[in-house]
């Protein structure tokens, strides 16, 4: 959601650290905070000022007129406030509808002043600008301020003047105040801008001669403006409404949220509930909700949430386990119920999201019997197949009743199963054939008459036709999934060219992108910047902007600059509700059409689809969107769009056209918008509207129904009727799907638009007989004559999708066993990287998991970082080293230079341990006695690898080699190898004392020990890692540090171009040539 509701203390600091205003502002940060675990003595430390002043004190928890419920204590001294406190700190009150704990208290100077004293000012957001209220009369006492209180509006991208205020706010105003407050109000005005307020209420302000006091204060923030804000907000705490706990599980959710793309959202009503949800998409959890309570559910409802925008398969676990936690800690005397529901989703991967809940089914099967909880699912969209075959599975294994249905069954049906007020269907129908197998004919005659009427008040469509079968687009955004899906539809839709004329995407310089148009590959032209994009193709009048939500507002507002672009879709949420609305007035201004922002699109059957709408292909063509049928529709959700397509497509000839306005609080365009496009347009016989709780746009509606603007049948339907029922107030999944006032609510809203004329449902339940209904008397009357289907062309499967369906398979062209990224973890060999973290594995274990896929014991691990130690530098005179500083110096680059000197590595440099490990396994392996062994390769003419060096000798050991041994010796089980190597040591230094094991030898015999000592791996197994050089490895990884130090080290002194010295080389030139 948007405007999110902050303490009193929070809105006080944000006044008096940011106002700007020539009125002194008295008691600036002068507020004590008080809960149960206040330490008074620390209190009174930090704030002396309590010591010696009277003081106000009351409860800073969301709580409206706390003066009128007793719950203000005034004028008291120190010891006044703690007897007060006693009382009601920690004490159930009543509030309203709402019984809550009275926790979170604030002290203040109690300021002595006269009624006259008091004023009143409010500050609030509405589309056409923010409007400031003002009353010459403050305090507990003010009345109905709407309509005693002046107003000045103050128009999106306009600014507030302080002649303004004075001639139209501070007419009653005390004469010697005016300047006073005139200042204040436009200080007050502009901190609420800045800091992206959408409501702020002083009540009372007090002015005396001294000065503005701020004496109580209610206010909201826009929290979608964090990123512009952060800085001047810090980190807010958003307090739960009055009746509500905050729980842990709420803030773990929203810190997922947070962290996501997707939407994840929960708010817990009774912990002790026995009806719980989890519901995709955010129009779709609020008709579920409202389903629920319609039949009767509203005490047993546990739980609101909604998980929407295609969460991965760990995301969608983490909120299932946390919803399974929740339910699954007391029982319930009737058992306990799970409603998994969601509308057809557009682009979510349904068997992804569903493999996270079967996961978290699974992990909680046994609570989950023991709690006797039933499960009832329902679901459609991409692979929903198998996600509902996936989560009938887990029924059947884990013994736990889940009931499982598709798009064949109404998406609300399984509440009235779970709730037992209907039979669980048992064998669901699948759709006939010929329920929605027709299109209508445009007729032409009686039915446009109304057409052109238009009357007084209500705005004129900018555009009454937004898409046709030529329409074209640009695609803002590397959205290639999306932009497929257009093409699809355009070629299913036997559409003569793609819909698609380019994309725009900053981040990359121009380019073709490869696509597809039915069976052939076609290349659409990528630009990095639009004014290129728009040159090269005059067009385009749509353009889809897939913008973040920091970039969507720069991005629109550089694309209303082009005259061709007559309709925006805004797919981002989480627009700033400021910035969303300087979009709206530039648009307005330019007769632009704005779609959005928060919306999936829309879509026209037969001609145009944006993005992601109306889902998959195998959707596309079960809800007949390929051609046009005589229903036009307008929705808020995205999700429930899909499923009203559903809808239609059973009941009716099919969709016409369907567009969803987004959930934000100012969505671009409004119901009406399009409700008077559709009455215009002779192919939409009737209208289905699918409104929801918040704003007042449904009225006007009801207006051009009764004013004969809108002639048309008019289905209608306001969602969230449940939120009347709930004792506190619950922010749904969209941010305008809240009511500030009785008239805004679903319930009042349906009763006007039913009294107007509108056909009206009793229950979302009910909305697909309604319009069936209605459609079938169009049909009697002859308004609609359906037409014979045509068969669409068929669209070739992408090769990944049909690999995700399971419908084929192909061999892997690599395979690995090491690690895998794939999921919300890394995991090496199985591990998670949080637990090679938590396990201290370091360097060495790390290591044994992805050479070995084992975990070594500890002194394994141990005695592999001590040979990447030993083994990382020995001067720069050795060959590896020499080539890397010669690369270095030449000017290359790191890699360049850690290449040329791992080049170097082989049988003569470095190369040695594997070498040495082959050669002592194979002869101590044969029996062969050590001597044997020296004589062997003597006789042969090979050299013994590990032997030997050109500096140490047993008279002057290799410390490295010595430190080893000792570790060795102390932690390895056995050491046979060894011992071995160690006694052909001797044999060959009686004859040449350099002729000592060294550190590749050392470290070569050593790990062969480790190896087939550890436990960890067969006889087998060992000599395979000898065998595929798993020990150069080794030397590799560790020299690889020295040489990136040398690299480092040339670089740091800046050394020259190297040229070996002339009296370093030999010249021996052939003699023939000297002569």
């Amino acid at each position: 959601m948007s405007a999110k509701a902050i303490s009193e203390q929070t809105g006080k600091e944000f006044l008096y650290k940011h106002i700007c205003t020539t009125a002194a502002v008295q008691n600036r940060f002068r507020y004590a905070n008080v809960t149960a675990e206040t330490d008074w003595e620390r209190l009174v430390q930090d704030h002396p000022w309590l010591l010696t002043e009277r003081l106000v004190v009351k409860p800073d928890q969301l709580i409206k007129r706390r003066g009128k419920l007793g719950l203000v204590g005034v004028n008291l001294d120190l010891g006044g406030v703690k007897e007060w406190l006693k009382t009601r700190l920690m004490k159930e009150a009543t509030v309203g509808k709402a019984k809550g704990i009275l926790k979170n208290f604030l002290i203040e100077p109690f300021v002595a002043h006269k009624q006259e004293e008091e004023f009143y000012v409010c500050i609030y957001a509405t589309r056409e600008g923010d409007y400031m209220l003002f009353h010459h009369e403050g305090g507990v006492d003010v009345g109905d301020v709407d309509s005693k209180a002046l107003k000045l509006l103050v128009g999106v991208d306009e600014k507030i003047s302080a002649d303004t205020v004075k001639s139209q706010l501070l007419t009653h105003a005390p004469a010697d105040k005016k300047e006073m407050l005139t200042s204040f109000l436009v200080g007050l005005f502009n901190l609420y801008e800045d800091l992206y307020f959408t409501y702020l209420e002083i009540n009372p302000l007090v002015v005396t001669k001294d000065g503005v006091y701020v004496l109580d204060m209610a206010a909201k923030i826009d929290a979608t403006a964090d990123y512009l804000c952060k800085a001047k907000w810090g980190d807010v705490e958003f307090p739960p409404p009055f009746g509500r706990e905050a729980y842990p599980e709420e803030a773990y959710i929203a810190d997922l949220d947070a962290k996501s793309g997707a939407s994840l959202k929960l708010t817990i009503l009774n912990p002790r509930g026995r009806i719980w949800t989890m519901v995709a998409g955010g129009g779709a959890s609020v008709v579920y909700s409202d389903t629920i309570c319609d039949l009767g559910g509203v005490s047993e409802l546990a739980n609101y949430g909604e998980y929407s925008g295609a969460p991965s398969e760990q995301q969608t676990y983490d909120y299932a386990k946390t919803i399974l936690s929740l339910m699954t800690r007391e029982k319930h005397a009737e058992g306990k119920v799970l409603i998994i529901g969601g509308s057809i989703a557009n682009f979510t991967n349904v068997a992804a999201t569903f493999k996270g809940i079967v996961r978290a089914i699974k992990d909680y099967q046994n609570p989950l019997k023991e709690h006797e909880v039933t499960i009832f699912v329902r679901r459609g969209g991409p692979n929903y197949q198998e996600g509902l075959r996936v989560m009938g599975e887990v029924g059947k294994t884990t013994g736990i009743p889940i009931h499982v249905f598709g798009t064949e069954t109404h998406m609300t049906a399984i509440v009235g199963m779970a709730l037992g007020q209907r039979p669980i269907d048992t064998q669901p129908q699948t759709p006939a054939s010929t329920r929605s197998a027709s299109f209508s004919e445009v007729k032409t005659g009686a039915d446009n008459s109304s057409a052109q009427k238009t009357r007084a008040g209500l705005p004129p469509a900018k555009s009454t036709t937004l898409f046709s079968n030529h329409t074209k687009s640009i695609v803002w955004g590397m959205q290639t999934r999306a932009v497929q899906g257009m093409l699809d539809f355009d070629y299913v839709c036997s559409r003569q060219e793609p819909s698609v004329a380019a994309m725009v995407y900053p981040f990359t310089g121009d380019h073709k992108q490869k696509f597809y148009w039915g069976h052939k590959e076609i290349l659409l032209p990528v630009y990095k910047n639009m004014a290129d994009a728009m040159k090269k193709h005059p067009e385009v009048d749509v353009l889809i902007s897939f913008a973040s939500l920091r970039s969507a507002y720069d991005s629109t507002i550089e694309t209303m600059q082009y005259p061709q672009i007559r309709t925006i879709a805004i797919i981002a949420e989480g627009i700033p509700e400021a910035l969303t609305r300087k979009i709206i007035k530039m648009a307005d201004e330019k007769g632009v059409t704005i779609i959005g922002p928060a919306t999936v699109g829309g879509i026209k059957p037969g001609c145009f689809k944006i993005g992601n709408t109306g889902g998959m292909l195998d959707n596309i063509l079960a809800s007949k969107l390929y051609r046009p049928g005589s229903v036009a529709y307008v929705s808020r959700s995205g999700g429930m769009s899909n499923e009203l397509n559903n809808i239609i497509s059973r009941t009716t000839d099919g969709v016409y056209e369907g567009v969803a306005i987004g959930g934000d609080r100012y969505p671009g365009s409004v119901f009406t918008d399009h409700v008077l496009r559709y009455q215009d347009t002779p192919g939409v016989k009737m209208i289905v509207v699918l409104g929801e709780i918040g704003g007042s746009e449904e009225y006007k509606i009801c207006k051009g129904i009764k004013e004969g603007r809108i002639t048309k049948p008019v289905v209608c339907w306001c969602i969230g009727t449940c939120a009347t029922l709930f004792s506190s107030e619950v922010q749904f999944g969209h941010a305008g799907a809240c009511a500030n006032q009785a008239s805004e609510t679903a319930v009042a809203k349906n009763k006007a638009l039913e009294e107007a004329g509108a056909f009206v449902p009793k229950s979302f339940d009910e909305l697909g007989d309604v319009i069936k209904s209605v459609y079938d008397n169009l049909v009697a009357k002859g308004v609609i004559v359906p037409a014979k289907e045509v068969p669409p062309p068929t669209v070739p499967m992408d090769y990944s999708w049909a690999r995700e369906l399971g419908l084929i398979r192909k061999p892997a062209s690599f395979m690995t066993s090491i690690c895998d990224e794939r999921g919300q973890e890394l995991i090496y060999a199985g591990m998670p990287i949080t637990e090679v973290f938590k396990s201290e594995m370091g360097l060495g274990g790390t290591l044994g998991l992805l050479w070995f896929q084992r975990r070594l014991p500890r002194y394994a691990c141990q005695f592999i970082e001590m040979c990447l130690m030993v083994t990382a530098d020995h001067g720069p005179a050795v060959s590896g080293a020499h080539n890397t500083i010669v690369c270095a110096r030449a000017g290359k680059d790191l890699i360049s230079s850690l290449t040329s000197g791992l080049l170097t590595i082989g049988d003569r440099f470095g190369g040695a341990l594997d070498a040495a490990a082959k050669q002592f396994s194979k002869a101590f392996d044969s029996g062969m006695l050590p001597m044997e062994f020296v004589n062997k390769m003597k006789k042969d003419g090979k050299l013994i690898m590990g032997i030997g060096h050109r500096v140490k000798s047993i008279n002057n050991p290799d410390m490295r080699v010595q430190i080893l041994k000792d570790f060795v010796k102390q932690h390895f089980p056995a050491t046979q190898l060894l011992d071995y190597a160690l006694e052909v040591e001797k044999i060959t230094t009686s004859k040449k004392p350099n002729l000592i094991l060294n550190v590749d030898g050392f470290i070569g015999v050593a790990f062969v020990d480790l190896l087939r000592s550890c436990g960890g791996f067969t006889r087998d197994e060992a000599d395979e890692f000898v065998e595929i050089g798993a020990l150069n490895g080794i030397f590799v990884l560790g020299r690889s540090m020295g040489f990136i130090g040398h690299y480092l080290d040339q670089k740091r002194l800046k050394q020259g171009l190297y040229r070996h010295p002339w009296d370093d080389i030999s010249y021996v030139l052939p003699e023939h040539m000297t002569m």
